[in-house]
């Protein structure tokens, strides 16, 4: 089957040019303070837009995509792990980049740099905040000017995430390809850094067989992302020239974010449970994670992003307890494609 059109695979996202992206559940960090990088929970359901065509709303069969459920102030972090070939991965948070913090382009650019690079980059948990730091990907609901589509641009009117590839250019992807033939062929390839993404699936998770045919399309809830606590982490500059990739993007898709009971109502399906309890969490000693890779180049922050405000500031302190892990806790780190997935107007 063509590489050339974006597809699911269990709750995998493939995009053109051999990119994974698996969005992983969380635990929310304190606002205060920069932490480590917290574990999956396993991953959110992801499901096609066009297959509920009858029950999402009209503005999302318009921009196509696909959609999942989260709970208010739940985290989230993107796993790109199993992706097969040099990339360039554009994030957008309700069509602000999560990278350069400028507004969303259908162009890479390098000053400041808008995409993450693959699979260089094993995984993104939130926007480029401050150096050698993110924010955390927290959801939030559309209107109140917290997400930061709303404190950027001062509208809130996409919400969701938004992601855009770019493969290399023929001729550096031929060299490319020809260099990995040549390495698999002197040592065998090292397995790649997975710990941090492999979690098992939160428990609870199956989905109820509810048909979904009863209920009616209406106007859903948007939901949108804002930021949570700080933790270290890094988004790598681009080593190669700028002129290294294709000029068009490969594929690009909408990602939809659905409150639990709108997913029940459209999907007919169970939502995960509601997110574990940290200090539950972290007494149980399950593992916290650092990564840090020092052949590599962090991109700068920019004044835009540094600036956006935690989302406890329009929804409340967490009165829910903080408890540091253990170091201990702290790890080190160093198949068949599905239907594709509508594409459309945004």
């Amino acid at each position: 089957m063509a590489d050339d059109a974006v597809r699911i695979d269990g709750n995998t996202l493939h995009l053109p040019g051999g990119v994974r992206v698996r969005f992983m559940r969380t635990l929310r960090l304190p606002e205060t303070g920069t932490h480590e990088l917290p574990p999956g929970l396993g991953e959110f359901p992801v499901r096609r837009v066009e297959d509920h065509a009858d029950t999402v709303p009209a503005e999302w069969r318009a921009r196509g995509g696909v959609m999942l459920p989260v709970y208010l102030r739940e985290a989230m972090w993107l796993s790109f792990a199993g992706s097969t070939e040099p990339a360039a991965l554009q994030v957008g948070v309700g069509k602000v980049c999560a990278v350069s913090g400028r507004p969303w382009s259908s162009l890479l650019a390098r000053d400041p740099q808008n995409y993450v690079v693959l699979p260089r980059q094993p995984w993104l948990d939130g926007i480029n905040s401050g150096k050698g730091t993110v924010r955390q990907f927290v959801a939030v609901p559309l209107g109140l000017g917290a997400t930061v589509e709303g404190q950027v641009t001062g509208e809130e009117v996409w919400g969701g995430l938004q992601l855009q590839s770019f493969r290399l250019n023929d001729a550096e992807l031929a060299k490319w390809r020809e260099w990995e033939r040549r390495r698999s062929v002197s040592t065998r390839s090292a397995k790649s850094v997975s710990a941090y993404g492999a979690a098992p699936p939160a428990p609870g998770a199956a989905m109820a067989a509810a048909p979904a045919s009863a209920a009616r399309a209406r106007s859903a809830p948007a939901m949108g992302l804002g930021v949570g606590g700080s933790m270290r982490q890094e988004v790598y500059a681009d080593e190669r020239s700028p002129g290294a990739w294709a000029r068009e993007p490969a594929g690009r898709v909408f990602v939809h974010l659905v409150t639990p009971p709108e997913w029940r109502r459209i999907t007919g399906e169970a939502p995960p449970p509601s997110p574990v309890d940290r200090a539950a969490y972290t007494k149980a000693g399950l593992p916290w994670f650092e990564y840090y890779d020092d052949a590599a180049q962090d991109v700068a922050p920019t004044d835009t992003l540094s600036s956006v405000r935690p989302v406890g500031e329009w929804l409340g302190d967490d009165h829910e307890p903080w408890q540091e892990p253990s170091p201990h806790q702290v790890k080190q780190l160093g198949d068949a494609p599905g239907k594709p997935v509508e594409d459309g107007d945004w």
